[in-house]
């Protein structure tokens, strides 16, 4: 019975959350610090959720971490979305590999 409460609960505040503001905010947003602030909630939800999975997909996160610092050099030097997840993918197997090794 009690998880049927907490399933209720939590879907009211995920539908507070997300009706509220729809309610509440009817005309356009015209201070540039808020909305400065809105545009970039996507992406950081985005990384927030991505980046501790980038770290414990591998079985080490001493690979997970150097295949995070190799996507994003490759990214930030505009290399495209196909090289960037193949350097990934053989960084961490390079590093996993010399790992069993050692």
């Amino acid at each position: 019975m009690r998880i049927y409460c907490y399933i209720a609960i939590a879907a009211l505040v995920s539908l507070l959350i997300r009706v509220l503001p729809l309610t509440l905010i009817r005309k356009q947003i015209t201070n540039p610090f808020l909305r400065s602030f809105l545009a970039y909630v996507p992406y950081v939800t985005l990384a927030v959720m991505t980046f501790p999975a980038i770290i414990h997909a591998a079985q080490s996160p001493v690979a997970g971490v150097a295949a995070l610092i190799v996507g994003a050099v490759l990214a930030w030097l505009g290399a495209g979305l196909f090289p960037v997840a193949i350097s990934c993918c053989a960084a961490v197997f390079l590093i996993e590999l010399l790992l069993r090794l050692m």
